[in-house]
């Protein structure tokens, strides 16, 4: 539904975008990640059509967005950062306005905007202003304009900034459920967002694709994947760690008194290696080690994508 090929964006002597190619598939959730000004948003509006590439093509449902700017837009439902709406407008009116632009009228329109008040939680609000309404509101108002037209597509720049942690979750059911017939790409700083709703995530900096996968796949990427932890009885700190550090497949082990028990934790060379804790378990048993708990943790995805977005210079003081 969304191909995007080696697309380029010049602000200048500034590449805001560099290269990025990537397809999104009907029945998929795609999270954009990246820090502040790796190039998310300017991705995003280009695929909209909202401003045109320095290089390379966008396609949505198969139509060209630049040759083809109309049948591309139809297909898409876009909420841009930071919400924009007319705050004179009250909700309903507001929302009246934008499925009229998309072309509904009689019972269609009057349908469209039920069912977006009802899937939105705007009936409460629906005949104040937007200049009065929370942030929140605000933003399920500019949320709401997005569906209306009951896209195939669904563009969404940060579609949970300024949310409180209850509304947060209902839009997150909401892309999830509608991920499962559209083709869906949003952007977020919020990396839980990317478990809690995406089946595929990127990773951009500084204009470029670094990552690109399941959140499965990133967080296999992380040093944490396939860790494991215990907390045990019957030696010292010092020996579990000497002993947990020269275990074949380990990379390295801490361990600390917790009360009259020792917590450790051993890291596998290679991230994800599922068998350390076999071996963690038989060396525990060979040592006569009380075992109180012994756990493997899953990778994280907030050390994958700090690692990955860190600028040069920190990474190689932390090497």
């Amino acid at each position: 539904m969304i191909t995007v090929n080696n697309l380029v964006k010049l602000f200048g002597t500034k590449r805001a975008v560099d290269g990025v190619s990537f397809t999104v598939e009907r029945g998929e959730v795609l999270g954009f990640l990246g820090p502040n000004g790796a190039g998310k948003s300017t991705t995003m509006r280009m695929i909209t059509g909202f401003i045109p590439p320095s290089a390379g093509t966008v396609s949505v449902g198969g139509h060209d967005v630049q040759e083809d700017p109309i049948a591309a837009k139809k297909l898409i439902g876009y909420l841009p950062e930071n919400a924009p709406a007319y705050t004179d407008m009250t909700v309903f009116s507001f929302l009246h306005f934008a499925a009229e632009l998309r072309g509904l009228r009689g019972d269609e329109k009057k349908n469209a905007v039920n069912r977006v008040v009802e899937m939105c939680f705007l009936g409460g609000v629906l005949h104040q202003s937007v200049e009065t309404l929370s942030k929140g509101y605000r933003h399920r108002t500019c949320f709401a304009q997005s569906i209306i037209h009951n896209p195939d597509v669904l563009v969404l720049d940060e579609p949970t900034d300024g949310l409180d942690p209850n509304q947060k979750h209902e839009v997150r059911q909401i892309i999830k459920r509608m991920g499962e017939k559209k083709a869906i790409i949003f952007s977020t700083h919020i990396l839980e967002e990317v478990e809690a709703a995406c089946s595929r995530a990127i990773i951009i900096d500084r204009g470029k694709i670094v990552a690109n996968g399941t959140p499965g796949d990133l967080k296999a990427m992380s040093e944490w994947a396939g860790a494991v932890s215990l907390r045990v009885r019957g030696a010292s700190p010092a020996v579990v760690r000497a002993k947990l550090s020269d275990m074949g497949g380990a990379k390295k082990a801490s361990a600390d008194e917790e009360g009259a028990a020792v917590r450790a934790r051993v890291y596998p060379s290679k991230p994800g290696n599922r068998d350390l804790a076999r071996a963690v378990a038989e060396l525990a048993a060979r040592e006569n080690w009380k075992v109180e708990e012994l756990h493997v943790e899953e990778g994280r995805l907030d050390e994958v994508f700090r690692n990955i977005t860190l600028p040069d210079t920190v990474k190689e003081a932390k090497s």
